[in-house]
């Protein structure tokens, strides 16, 4: 059986952000990277989610994260749309 070259991350998603995708987690081929690695896999993948992934935070491990924070396969990863209002 082969060895798979990279493995999965599920992100999960929030308001708007969810909404585009139409789903509240999404799952990306991921083998490891920062969490700026993570936006462009995400926008590859989810080409809706483009607008608002520059202008989100990305949590992980329950902790917002730099862009240049690194991102291991199977961390608890979510993406928070800015939150707007009156």
């Amino acid at each position: 059986m082969p060895v798979p070259s990279s493995s999965t991350l599920t992100v999960a998603l929030f308001a708007g952000m969810a909404e585009l995708a139409g789903a509240r987690s999404v799952t990306v081929a991921w083998s490891g990277g920062s969490v700026e690695d993570l936006r462009r896999v995400l926008g590859v993948a989810h080409p809706k989610l483009i607008p608002l992934l520059e202008r989100s935070a990305v949590a992980v491990a329950g902790k917002y994260a730099a862009d240049t924070q690194q991102v291991a396969t199977g961390s608890e990863v979510a993406i928070i749309p800015p939150v707007s209002g009156g």
